[in-house]
């Protein structure tokens, strides 16, 4: 290589000699030759470690090695790499100014300046070929100094001074990509291995598994007096229970009733328990422990209270007014105080209702007497709706609860939603209201009661009794805890919530859903249907199916009065409705006329869906689904009723199956089947369905028209 460069270096256009050219670069390529010899061996006399060969196409040093050799260069091997410098350069400076001379003796003829310049670039590269090359061909005999400073070849050392610069400035360009290579590796590395830093790399920002938190139940809430489920296998015989007069069993037999229900076997003596010792103490001279009954829709829960209340209540002398029930709807009350009253019937005591059915006055009247300016109590036992008894207590005057020992709350879970009436405070501040006259300082003064200590239980009081009931009783504690609830027991044959395992605790929701207890005989069925065939399968199930009577449930009134016109206009069923567009009376008839078989298909609205208890329901229809669950289970609790057997058919639009069905099976449903009707079963009924939707039309729009008249 070196030697083509020489002789095309020398193969001027001017020199036709070839031989005489080829003599010289010969000669100039061995004088070269000895010269890196030379300084070869110079340089391998200080050389102390092997550095590995350069490869024959590497013309020069990587700088970022340059820079790490020169740091670590001792001062002596830095005097000597200046020497080879300067030695060097001088055999360059020579080699240059021979190459010149020789060429004019040639040549014979003075070159122009532009040409001069031409032949000095070519020296220039032919110098840098030549040493490279002999640099190279040294390397492969001899090994090299780990200094790579020092292996810096003679075209490196004439660089002009401008090219030093911009090799200072690429160093500094190299420091800095340097510098921040390690950073990054030096962060790649505490990721890895935190501790090998001295500070902490912020991360750690991924999801984690947390557990779910579970809900803890309180004691009385989490184990609650189990009742048994099934109301036939468990019958518990009349005489059996304890505490119970003889006049009161007479009128069980009088009722036909010679067993009583679990439910009623277990809370009956524990309410008689509570008085055994009169009505200002409990057991031991405590306070008595507030009872809370969760338990199925026709399993007895109104006779469990009406016979221990009557019990305790008979041996009283004045007349005031000592057991207070309270119920969320007219028809409901209506029922319980009809209990109440044949319970009742034969001994001093008298029951009252306060709803709303007849006039204030008239009520007033039947509480309240006026005797020589003076009045006194006649009702020693009040069944009232909340808005009603609310309105007697700030409303009638001498109406006094400062003597009540019971208060009873049947439907509680609605009642608890009604808590926005305030009627619950106003019935606690009235019975411990500061009397006048003697009563103000008198032992039967009562105080809101406080903490248990020597000094509460030296003049003791008549204690204020909670007595909670409902099918659907929730296990929310924060519900629960607006009724000020006393040391509570609960009697429940519900286990509402599941215990949550470890090995499926992350799969049960934090809020899991309530569970209800059906009734026994209850065969729950769905239909799946269009909103325009609903109608048309309420009149196949009494014509052709002959299902009667039937109570259907509608979600609004207006819906219920609509079906209800629709079905009269169609004709051959006797129907009624049974909504808040009726009086009390009318709706009182209804009802009656139902029960007598008068009425086979009764359109409600929810009014009827909780406590009322219709006799000889068979069938149940919900024309519209609940959009609650507890709704559903108040709404089928009308039939199977008292261990009976009973059906309960839900209408249900495509859109609506998948969450009903999830609804109903998470509170504990045993099975609700699919039932389907067959088109063609309708199709006979459609040409009358279609004329009456035309009539039915003209009556809503003569209906309207007298409203606005």
């Amino acid at each position: 290589m070196a030697l083509f460069l020489i002789n095309r270096y020398l193969g001027d256009e001017n020199d036709n000699d070839e031989s005489a050219r080829e003599s010289r670069s010969k000669a100039l390529l061995e004088k070269l030759q000895e010269q890196a010899r030379a300084r070869q061996q110079q340089s391998s006399s200080s050389q102390k470690e092997e550095n590995p060969p350069l490869s024959d196409q590497d013309d020069s040093i990587s700088k970022k090695r340059k820079r790490k050799l020169k740091d670590q260069d001792t001062p002596g091997q830095g005097q000597k790499r200046k020497e080879k410098q300067k030695a060097l350069s001088g055999v360059a400076l020579e080699l240059e100014d021979k190459e010149l001379s020789s060429e004019e003796h040639t040549t014979k003829s003075s070159l122009p300046s532009k040409r001069k310049r031409g032949q000095a670039n070519k020296t220039k590269q032919i110098q840098e070929a030549v040493i490279s090359s002999s640099d190279a061909d040294v390397g492969k005999r001899a090994p090299k100094k780990k200094s790579e400073k020092q292996k810096s070849t003679a075209a490196d050392k004439v660089q002009k001074p401008e090219k030093e610069n911009d090799e200072e400035e690429n160093d500094e360009a190299e420091r800095a990509e340097e510098t921040k290579e390690q950073m990054d590796q030096s962060v790649e590395n505490s990721k890895k291995d935190p501790t090998q830093t001295g500070f902490t790399i912020l991360g750690g920002f991924e999801k984690k598994n947390t557990p779910k938190v579970q809900m803890v139940l309180p004691e009385w809430l989490a184990q609650p007096d189990v009742v048994q489920r099934d109301i036939n296998k468990n019958l518990v015989p009349v005489t059996s229970i304890r505490g119970i007069c003889p006049r009161l069993l007479k009128k069980l037999e009088a009722h036909g009733i010679q067993h009583f229900f679990p439910v009623q076997a277990e809370v009956i003596p524990a309410i008689l328990e509570s008085v055994c010792h009169g009505l200002l103490i409990g057991r031991g001279g405590y306070r008595p422990r507030d009872i809370c009954v969760s338990a199925p829709t026709g399993s007895g829960k109104t006779l469990a209270f009406v016979i221990p209340v009557i019990q305790a209540l008979s041996q009283r002398v004045v007349c005031e007014v000592r057991a207070l029930a309270v119920l969320p709807t007219k028809e409901l009350a209506q029922q319980v105080c009809k209990v109440f009253s044949s319970y009742a019937e034969g001994s001093s005591l008298k029951v009252v209702m306060v709803a709303g059915q007849k006039s204030f006055a008239a009520e007033q009247a039947s509480l309240l007497e006026n005797r020589k300016g003076r009045s006194r109590n006649l009702a020693d036992i009040v069944v009232a709706t909340p808005g009603r008894l609310v309105d007697h207590i700030n409303k009638t005057a001498d109406f006094s609860l400062r003597h009540l020992r019971f208060l009873i709350i049947d439907e509680a879970d609605r009642m608890i939603d009604s808590m926005h009436q305030s009627w619950l405070s106003q019935v606690v501040k009235a019975v411990y209201r500061a009397g006048s006259g003697s009563d103000a300082t008198s032992i039967f003064r009562r105080t809101e009661p406080g903490p248990i200590t020597a000094a509460s239980l030296f003049q003791p009081q008549m204690p204020l009794q909670k007595l909670l009931f409902s099918a659907t009783l929730t296990q929310n504690p924060e519900k629960l805890q607006q009724l000020g609830l006393y040391q509570p027991r609960l009697f429940s044959s519900v286990h509402s919530r599941p215990a949550a395992t470890a090995s499926h605790a992350a799969a049960v929701p934090s809020q899991p859903q309530e569970k209800f207890n059906f009734p026994q005989g209850l065969t729950e069925y769905y239909v799946p249907c269009t909103l325009s065939k609903k109608p048309l399968l309420i009149l196949h199930f009494i014509l052709r199916m002959k299902f009667s009577p039937v109570l259907c449930f509608t979600n609004s009134r207006e819906a219920a009065h609509r079906l209800f016109l629709l079905v009269q206009l169609y004709g051959g069923v006797q129907v009624a409705e049974f909504s808040s567009r009726l009086s009390p009376n009318e709706r009182k008839k209804a009802l009656k006329d139902f029960e007598q078989g008068k009425i086979q298909l009764l359109i409600s609205t929810d009014a009827a869906a909780r406590g009322i208890d219709v006799k000889g329901v068979k069938c149940v229809v919900n024309y519209d689904a609940p959009q609650f669950i507890r709704t559903y289970v108040h709404r089928v609790g009308r039939t199977a009723r008292a261990g009976k057997a009973g059906l309960a058919f839900t209408f249900l639009l495509g859109i609506q199956e998948q969450n009903f069905l999830q609804m109903v099976r998470d509170a504990g449903s045993p099975g609700i089947q699919k039932q389907i009707v067959k088109p063609e079963n309708l199709k006979g009924m459609e040409p009358h369905y279609q004329q009456t939707l035309l009539e039915l039309e003209n009556v809503i729009k003569e209906e309207r028209a007298k409203k606005h008249m």
